[in-house]
């Protein structure tokens, strides 16, 4: 029988992604380099004019690893790696048909580079396949770091101390980047780590790879780099560092009393007790200089996940990683419950930290001590972790925290995890399994929800499993997870105890061709994700199927998307989901659509729109969320404006629910920079305006001048904003190393 009309169009167009699931040849050895000898002194200017890149060991090109996997392209990328005794240097001259189309969004210190033309380096300098380094650059300069870990991939919170210069040509635009030695940890006397550079050239979304260049493989994957030798001379000196600082605070409220100024000084002190394992002691602690966190519209009746962003938590945050695939829906170890309590700042007098690898042991611990304040007394807070690599895709691990940020008693949490991991499944395939079990004791953290189920209100414990295919044209997972109802670590983050968790999901993302009836997709995204929540009796407490029967990403770079997601609510209590509008105890089953566009990230001028309609348990609920992302003057002025506007229409009642976001950067260069962030909140009525300036003297030292401002919404008509709070805070940090 013969095939005609749509179905064959599609089966003629997907055959070549259906193809490339055959079972692969063979891996082949991962590429090796060697670093040159540095003998002469290089100026970070960008140039690679020095006569000491000659002995330069080299990578004579990149490979394509997306969206075609081997295929030539008319961008060379050629690196050059050297090192001394105190620090690795890569350069890197990277070619470009049209320079005048070079993307690049900003020149802001961590800002996200992924719509820039960049370049990115990874180094393993363990050599376990599992945690690493990650420093990328985009053509501007601009420089974010992070740390990679098998159980979370990259985050990129962490700063290091490190440089970077790079220099437009008229045939593209060349790199150079100095790493120094004591902003890592490694093991002395090996002289080989895992190493890999990718370059993306964002007008054709396009990555060259020097290592992994499957399309299954990430950047992130550290079991497949290539191998850099040549750099067993690297050295850490005596391993001590001391980052002191200075802080001066003015702040004013509303309320009596009316304003307080003074000042405040502290130190961080470090010391590797080993080239891997190093201690961190920090005195007076002090955070004025992190970013506000971005505010959130809470539609559930659970509470909000916010991330890390302080420095003192975020080094060697990858270590405490536990298990795989929890999410936010269970983090045994949340640090942000350290100095935060009830949405107060508590003070932190001191804290040693611990962190590091010997042998197959990778060690992470904390112990801090918090001060008394309004919100919550004195509290000694403790957490640990330790994992064990039995061999190349097994490791096992324990957690364990103590302590009650809250002052209200003893709490105590204990767990244990193994992840087993490949990716050589059928060739070249990524697989993975974990499992994870846990037990706390002691006071119940004061700010979790209630538990559900009357049968597990006293069980203290908690396990689960996960299986995952996490491959390009195949992504699939499955996994339970149980928490008992008082399994409770005051230092963790479980928003919903007392349930049991199901969550199966499948990704079918095929690559049409180019020249087939589908090229003008670039990939197409065929998903269905089902969670469900039930509670210890198997009752379900919640059920949602995700599916997305349209989504695809366009070879232009634009992105289009529909979706359908029926849903199930079961109310034991009543739920106020805003002000004045709460629904009554019950079952809810509503179905919940959207449709999706964005333009290519890799325009000055991006915009984009989500519509999410439907029932919402009783009633309606429609959610417009957009965006206009803008970028001028080369990256040196880059605008941001978010908005959300959710509309209920409930038996209960109506509501309207508003946040608007505007980011405003002005780049002099990439290590002086001014920001702001104005934040509007219908929900809390008020304005909020943080303004940023960092000046970076040089790597690892910092001014910082921090403004806050808030504005409270009076009930009146008018709506008249009146000035409720300012803080204006002055830090400079002053790293230095022997």
């Amino acid at each position: 029988m013969r095939t005609t009309g749509l179905p064959a169009l599609l089966l003629a167009g997907l055959a070549p992604a259906l193809r490339a699931a055959a079972p692969p040849a063979p891996p082949v050895p991962p590429p090796e380099v060697t670093a040159g000898r540095l003998t002469a002194a290089i100026a970070l200017d960008g140039a690679l004019a020095e006569p000491a890149w000659a002995a330069a060991g080299v990578i004579p090109d990149l490979t394509q690893q997306s969206p075609a996997p081997g295929r030539p392209t008319p961008y060379q990328t050629r690196v050059r790696v050297l090192a001394d005794r105190e620090t690795l240097y890569v350069g890197v001259e990277c070619t470009d048909p049209h320079p005048d189309k070079i993307a690049v969004h900003t020149l802001q210190r961590d800002a996200d580079l992924s719509a820039d033309d960049y370049l990115a380096v990874v180094l393993d300098t363990f050599g376990d396949g599992r945690t690493g380094y990650l420093f990328r650059i985009n053509a501007a300069g601009a420089r974010q770091d992070g740390l990679i870990s098998a159980a979370s991939g990259a985050t990129y919170d962490w700063d290091g101390v490190w440089d970077a210069r790079t220099r437009r040509t008229a045939d593209g635009w060349t790199a150079e980047i100095a790493i120094p030695a004591r902003t890592l940890r490694f093991r002395r006397g090996v002289d080989h780590w895992g190493f890999n550079i990718e370059r993306y050239v964002a007008r054709d979304r396009l990555t060259l790879r020097w290592a992994g260049t499957t399309l299954d493989a990430s950047l992130a994957d550290l079991a497949r780099t290539g191998r850099l030798t040549g750099i067993g001379g690297l050295r850490q000196g005596l391993g001590l560092t001391a980052s002191p600082y200075g802080l001066l605070r003015y702040d004013h409220q509303s309320a009596p009393p009316p304003s307080r100024h003074g000042g405040n000084a502290g130190f961080d002190l470090g010391y590797n007790l080993t080239p891997g394992l190093g201690g961190l002691l920090t005195v007076h602690t002090d955070f004025a200089e992190t970013e506000v966190d971005a505010q959130q519209i809470n539609l559930t009746r659970f509470p909000l996940f916010f991330p890390e962003k302080r420095a003192f938590f975020l080094e060697g945050s990858n270590l405490f990683d536990f298990a795989t695939g929890l999410g936010t829906d269970f983090l045994p170890f949340y640090s942000r419950r350290v100095g935060l309590v009830g949405g107060a700042v508590v003070p932190l007098d001191e804290g040693l930290k611990v962190l590091g690898r010997t042998g197959p042991w990778s060690l992470a611990a904390f112990d801090v001590q918090a001060g008394g304040s309004a919100a919550a007394p004195a509290a000694n807070l403790f957490a640990g972790r330790a994992t064990y690599d039995v061999d190349a895709h097994l490791r096992l691990g324990t957690l364990v925290t103590s302590g009650d940020p809250a002052g209200l008693g003893a709490n105590t949490f204990g767990g244990v995890d193994a992840v087993w991991r490949t990716s050589t499944f059928r060739g070249d395939k990524n697989l993975l399994f974990s499992a994870w079990g846990a037990r706390s004791d002691g006071t119940t953290p004061a700010d979790r929800p209630p538990a559900s189920g009357a049968d597990e209100a006293s069980s203290h414990d908690g396990w689960g499993v996960r299986a995952e295919y996490p491959n390009d044209l195949f992504d699939t997972y499955a996994q339970v997870n149980q928490y008992g109802g008082a399994l409770g670590p005051a230092l963790g983050f479980l928003p919903r105890p007392g349930t049991r968790q199901l969550a199966i999901g499948n990704a079918f993302q095929p690559r049409p061709a180019e020249q087939g009836p589908f090229g003008w997709a670039r990939q197409f995204f065929f998903e269905t994700y089902l969670t469900r929540v039930d509670d210890p009796a198997g009752r379900p407490e919640s059920w949602r199927l995700f599916t997305a029967p349209f989504n695809v990403s366009l070879r232009s770079g634009e992105h289009l998307e529909m979706d359908f997601a029926p849903q199930f609510e079961r109310l034991d209590q009543p739920f106020e989901v805003a002000k004045g509008v709460v629904i009554p105890p019950g079952r809810y089953r509503f179905d919940r659509y959207e449709v999706e566009a964005q333009s290519s990230a890799a325009r000055p001028l991006r915009v984009g729109s989500y519509l999410w309609f439907g029932g919402f348990y009783s009633g309606t609920l429609t959610q417009w969320i957009c965006f206009v992302y803008a970028t001028a003057l080369g990256g040196q002025l880059r605008v941001e404006l978010n908005g959300e506007n959710d509309f209920g229409h409930l038996p209960q009642g109506r509501f309207v629910q508003r946040l608007w976001q505007l980011k405003v950067l002005y780049a002099f260069t990439p290590d002086l920079a001014v920001s702001t962030f104005t934040q509007y909140d219908s929900e809390a009525r008020g304005v909020g305006l943080n303004a940023r300036l960092r000046w970076t003297l040089s790597p690892g030292r910092d001014l910082f001048a921090v403004w806050d401002r808030n504005w409270a919404q009076e009930p009146v008509p008018g709506l008249r904003l009146v000035p409720a709070a300012d803080q204006l805070a002055l830090k400079l940090r002053w790293t230095a190393t022997w």
